[in-house]
C-alpha cells in the first residue's frame, strides 16, 4: 500500500513519466494504469485491494463437489466437516456445500475415523479413611511448596511422614518433583525402615495421574506392586492430610532465610528434622517426641509381589505400549502399568471388568471394528474404598 500511494502521487503530477515511474518502482506499465485509473476514480479507497472471488463457482455438479471435498480431506486428513466447509465457502461462495453436507459425504465415503473417547477424570470423592494404630500403619508424602537459595538453585522438599508417631521420615530437596527422584528417596526409606501399610499422597504429579485408569501413575503402580494401599486426598481439600500440611508450616521457617546452595539448605533441613523427631516434645504423643513412639516395620523386601486374581479371572500382561491382548483384540490399558499382570473378569461378549491388585481399573469394552487400533477402553466410575475410622 506504502508503494501504491508514493506511486500514484507522483504519477499525478502534471507531465509525470508514467513509463519511467514503473520502472522506478518495478512494476508493469499495465499495473501502473491500473492503480493510476482506481486512484482517479475513487481517490485513495479505490487503492485497496480488491476481492477476487468470481461471481459464479465452477463447482456446478453434485460429483466435482465431492471431488473437491475429497481433495482437500486427502491433502489435510486432520481437517474436519467444518474447516473443509469454510474452505469451499471461501473460494466459491454462496455454491459451497454447508458443514452438514460435507459430514454426511465424509461419513459414507469412510473418510471420517473412530476416535478414542477422552479418559474419565479419576478423582476422588469421599475423604480418605484408615484405621492407624501403629507407626507404620500410614505414611503420608507430599511436595512442599518450593523456594530457591541465594546462589537461585530451585529447592523443592519432597517430605514423608509416618502418621501415627508424626515422625519425618525425610526431607530431601530436589530440583524438581519427578517420579524417578521420589521413586529413589522411597526406595532409600524402604531399605532404612522397611515398608508401610499404607501411603496417602495428594493428586499431584508424580503420585498421581488423574487422566489414567484409578489415577495410577508408574509410581503409584510401583508402590502398589510392593504392597502398599494407596489413599488419596480430595482435589482442592488440603485438610485431608492436614497434619502433613501443619508439618509444613514448620518446615517454612527454613525459607525465611535461604542457604547459600541447595547443598548448604540440605544441610539445615537434616538439622531440623532432628530437632523436630528428637527434641521437640508432642502434645499429641503426651509430650513424647516422634522418635521415642516410632519403630521400624517388620517389611523389608522390596520385590514386587505377584497379583493372585479369583478363579475364572483371565490375566494378561501389559505391554510397552500400554496395551493387552483380549481375543486378537489390542486394548490400550494405561502407560503406567506397563510390565504388570492384570486380571480380566468377562461381563458381557465385548466388557470385561479389569483388576491390578485389588485396584479396580474400570472395565474394558472391546469394539469389533477392522483396525485394531480403535478398539477403546470405557472408564466405569467407581468410589474409593474406604476404612471405617478417619485419620
Amino acid at each position: 500500500m506504502s508503494q501504491k500511494l508514493q506511486f500514484v502521487e507522483k504519477a499525478s503530477v502534471p507531465g509525470a513519466n508514467v513509463s519511467a515511474l514503473c520502472r522506478e518502482f518495478g512494476i508493469s506499465r499495465q499495473t501502473g494504469h491500473k492503480w493510476l485509473r482506481r486512484f482517479r476514480e475513487a481517490s485513495y479507497p479505490g487503492l485497496v485491494e480488491q476481492s477476487r472471488r468470481p461471481v459464479t463457482s465452477p463447482l456446478t455438479t453434485a460429483e466435482e463437489v465431492v471431488v473437491r471435498i475429497l481433495e482437500l480431506r486427502d491433502r489435510h486428513p486432520t481437517w474436519g466437516p467444518d474447516k473443509i466447509a469454510r474452505i469451499l465457502l471461501r473460494a466459491h461462495g454462496e455454491d459451497a456445500p454447508s458443514r452438514s453436507t460435507v459430514a454426511r459425504i465424509l461419513s459414507r465415503l469412510g473418510k471420517v475415523r473412530r476416535r478414542r473417547p477422552r479418559v474419565r477424570i479419576w478423582t476422588v470423592d469421599e475423604r480418605p479413611h484408615v484405621e492407624v494404630h501403629a507407626p507404620n500403619d500410614l505414611w503420608t508424602i507430599d511436595y512442599k511448596g518450593w523456594w530457591s537459595a541465594q546462589n537461585g538453585e530451585r529447592c523443592e522438599p519432597l517430605t514423608v511422614r509416618d502418621a501415627f508417631s508424626r515422625k519425618v521420615l525425610a526431607v530431601v530437596l530436589l530440583s524438581w518433583p519427578r517420579a524417578n527422584h521420589a521413586q529413589r528417596v522411597l526406595t532409600a526409606l524402604f531399605e532404612r525402615h522397611g515398608l508401610p501399610a499404607a501411603m496417602l499422597n495428594d493428586n499431584g504429579s508424580p503420585f498421581v495421574c488423574t487422566q489414567a485408569r484409578a489415577g495410577l501413575s508408574r509410581l503409584g503402580a510401583w508402590l502398589v506392586s510392593l504392597g502398599i494401599q494407596l489413599l488419596r486426598t480430595r482435589r482442592g481439600c488440603p485438610q485431608d492430610n492436614g497434619g502433613h500440611e501443619r508439618m509444613h508450616r514448620d518446615l517454612a521457617e527454613l525459607q525465611l532465610l535461604p542457604a547459600a546452595s541447595r547443598r548448604a539448605q540440605q544441610r539445615q533441613c537434616d538439622r531440623w528434622m532432628v530437632d523436630f523427631n528428637e527434641v521437640r516434645p508432642h502434645d499429641a504423643l503426651g509430650g513424647k517426641t516422634p522418635a521415642e513412639v516410632y519403630r521400624d516395620s517388620e517389611r523389608r523386601s522390596l520385590q514386587p509381589l505377584i497379583p493372585s486374581y479369583p478363579p475364572g479371572w483371565l490375566t494378561r500382561h501389559v505391554s510397552r505400549a500400554g496395551t493387552i491382548t483380549v481375543g486378537g483384540d489390542h486394548v490400550f490399558v494405561s502407560s503406567a502399568l506397563v510390565g504388570q499382570l492384570i486380571g480380566l473378569k468377562q461381563e458381557s461378549v465385548l466388557r470385561w471388568r479389569a483388576l491390578f491388585f485389588d485396584v479396580d481399573l474400570g472395565t474394558l469394552e472391546i469394539v469389533p471394528v477392522i483396525d485394531p487400533t480403535d478398539a477403546v477402553i470405557s472408564p466405569v466410575t467407581r468410589p474409593e474404598a474406604t476404612v471405617s475410622a478417619p485419620l
